[in-house]
C-alpha cells in the first residue's frame, strides 16, 4: 500500500507535468497510466470517476487525480495524486511568470505555443472517441449527443448548462422508463 501512494504521486506527477491543455487533454494519459499500466481501475470506473470530476467544482484534471487516488489507495492516496498533479503546474506558473515578461516577444515562442495549440485539440479529441466507446449506441443517447453538440457549438450557452440539462433529461428518461417497465411487469 505504501508503495501505491509513492507510484500515485510520480504518476500523477509526470500527468501534470508532461501534459498541456489541462483536464481533458490529461484523460487519455491518465487512463493510459491508470487502466492499461498499473490495472488499478477499469474502463467503466474511469468514465464514472471522469463524470464526477465534470460534475464538481474544480479543474478536471485535479477531480480525476483526487478521485483516482481516492479509488486506488484511500484518504491519503487521494492527498498524494492531488499533490502529484498540482506540484508541476504550479512550478510551471512560478517558472513562467518570472521569465514570461523576457520571452513574450519572441517569435519562436509564439510558434511554440501555436504548436502546443494544435496537439492539445488532438488529444482532447482522442478523449472524446474513447468516452464516446463507452456510451450505449441507442436512440436516446444519439439525440442527446446531437442535441447537446449542436447547443455547444450554435449557440452561446455555457457548457455547464448544456451538462445540467442532459443531466435533467437522463434523469426523466431514466425515471419515465423504471416506471413503465414497473406498470408492464404488473
Amino acid at each position: 500500500m505504501k508503495k501505491d501512494y509513492l507510484e500515485l504521486f510520480k504518476i500523477f506527477f509526470k500527468i501534470g507535468g508532461l501534459t498541456f491543455g489541462g483536464g481533458y487533454a490529461m484523460i487519455p494519459i491518465i487512463e493510459r497510466e491508470i487502466i492499461d499500466n498499473k490495472k488499478w481501475i477499469d474502463e467503466e470506473m474511469m468514465l464514472d470517476i471522469i463524470a464526477i470530476a465534470e460534475s464538481t467544482p474544480g479543474v478536471l484534471a485535479v477531480n480525476c487525480a483526487t478521485f483516482t487516488g481516492y479509488k486506488v489507495a484511500g484518504v491519503l492516496g487521494s492527498l498524494m495524486a492531488t499533490l502529484g498533479v498540482i506540484i508541476p503546474s504550479f512550478l510551471i506558473i512560478v517558472l513562467i511568470s518570472l521569465i514570461f515578461p523576457l520571452i513574450i516577444k519572441n517569435q519562436y515562442v509564439s510558434y511554440v505555443f501555436d504548436g502546443i495549440k494544435a496537439g492539445i485539440v488532438v488529444l482532447i479529441f482522442e478523449a472524446g472517441i474513447k468516452l464516446s466507446k463507452s456510451v450505449e449506441k441507442n436512440v436516446f443517447n444519439i439525440i442527446l449527443f446531437l442535441f447537446a453538440l449542436s447547443v455547444a457549438l450554435f449557440t452561446e450557452i455555457n457548457v455547464i448548462y448544456v451538462l445540467l440539462v442532459c443531466a435533467i433529461i437522463g434523469i426523466c428518461f431514466t425515471v419515465f422508463n423504471v416506471k413503465n417497465l414497473k406498470e408492464e411487469e404488473k
